[in-house]
């Protein structure tokens, strides 16, 4: 009878509370800042958020306003009467269909050109070891503090005794010409990574220094051929100085940054007109990137990684 007592005392009560349960403590005290914290930090978050993407609204925002309301309607974002012609203006009158065209076919060159060239001398300076290499990498680097106007006033002689200033062609090998020296580290940093086991089994069975570089190296080197693919579509989207030099003398060559220039008149300038132009040379980046989210993630972790 006593150790029946007995074992019954040793458990809790009923009605009572374990002493070992969380409650209305200090614990449960210790929560709640944790979680009013969380929610000022989701607060903050979102208010920058819409500050960063403010700018973009604004102006898709101004593409659908008469000039006068977009200054009378200050940092408003509701149009009155949405002026859905600002579209067909910028598209027929400003020609951004004309300049689309160029940007795509000028972006889609220059970025194959870009992998391609950056690839190649990254598998070169990153797996080889000759005379020199040192040499070449230091060059590379110091060639990244030369500012890009010094090389404006070469690159134009050259294009000129070429007979490729005014054309497209020219514009792209400009372009495509660039050093990208942070995209040949970037390639050679991945490719020094790889097993060496790799190229010797391919070599063994025959395979040379392209069919080792085209079926074995390069669709290793994915995640790092997707950050500098990305990148580099993106910055030649939105050049505008190199652009600039080679259509200055025909305006047919113009690409969507360059075209902005034809709302801009000597009394006036069509504001709305330019923030249509503005949306129209933007959307298609960022339904680029909408798809291409994942795979941009992925290469800059890989990137990163190597």
């Amino acid at each position: 009878m006593s150790t029946l007592t007995a074992r019954h005392d040793a458990g809790p009560r009923p009605g009572t509370r374990s002493p070992d349960r969380e409650g209305p403590g200090p614990r449960g005290g210790a929560r709640r800042p944790r979680r009013r914290g969380w929610w000022i930090f989701a607060v903050l978050l979102a208010v920058g958020a819409f500050l960063w993407v403010f700018p973009f609204l604004w102006m898709v925002s101004a593409s659908l306003k008469t000039s006068g309301e977009v200054f009378a309607g200050g940092l408003n974002l509701v149009p009155d009467a949405p002026q859905w012609e600002n579209y067909v203006r910028a598209w027929t009158t400003g020609q951004f269909g004309h300049y689309l065209l160029n940007t795509v076919i000028v972006t889609v060159a220059v970025t194959l050109i870009v992998v391609v060239r950056c690839a190649l001398a990254g598998y070169v300076v990153g797996r080889y070891r000759f005379p020199g290499s040192r040499l070449i990498i230091g060059i590379f680097v110091a060639t990244l503090f030369v500012p890009t106007g010094y090389t404006i006033i070469p690159i134009v002689k050259v294009s000129m005794q070429l007979g490729l200033l005014n054309s497209l062609t020219g514009m792209i090998m400009a372009m495509a010409g660039a050093s990208n020296v942070a995209a040949i580290l970037i390639y050679a940093g991945y490719f020094r990574k790889l097993p060496a086991d790799l190229e010797e089994a391919a070599i063994v069975d025959g395979a040379g220094f392209l069919r080792v570089f085209l079926r074995i190296m390069l669709p290793l080197s994915m995640p790092v051929t997707a950050t500098v693919g990305i990148l580099t579509f993106l910055t030649t989207w939105n050049a505008f100085f190199l652009p600039l030099v080679f259509s200055f003398s025909n305006p047919a060559l113009r690409t969507v940054s360059v075209g902005m220039q034809a709302f801009v008149g000597e009394n006036s300038t069509d504001w709305p007109g330019m923030a249509a132009a503005g949306v129209i040379s933007i959307l298609p980046v960022v339904v680029l990137f909408v798809f291409m989210q994942k795979y941009f993630v992925e290469g800059i972790a890989g990137a990163v990684k190597s």
